[in-house]
Parts: structure tokens; C-alpha cells; sequence
């Protein structure tokens, strides 16, 4: 379905810290958790 989720993540998170930037360290966070579980192979999209 999804072939690159990376991107996509980055562009909203990106407007999320734009709106609100004391979300950047928690939303960084999740962004490396993901990326890291989908490049791992124990998330597929």
C-alpha cells in the first residue's frame, strides 16, 4: 500500500513542529522508533 512512508512522516511532522515546537524531541522520537522498526523488517508497509 504504502511503498515509502518516510517522506510522508517527515512532511507532517514537519508542519507539526512548525505549529508547535515543543513537540520536535517526542516527534523525532516516534519518527526514528518507526523508521527503524520498518528498515528492521518488523513493520511492513
Amino acid at each position: 500500500m504504502f511503498r515509502n512512508i518516510s517522506p510522508l512522516m517527515s512532511l507532517v511532522f514537519g508542519i507539526l513542529i512548525l505549529i508547535n515546537p515543543k513537540l520536535l524531541s517526542t516527534l523525532v522520537a516516534i519518527y526514528l522508533i518507526v523508521t527503524g522498526l520498518i528498515g528492521l523488517g518488523v513493520i511492513r508497509l
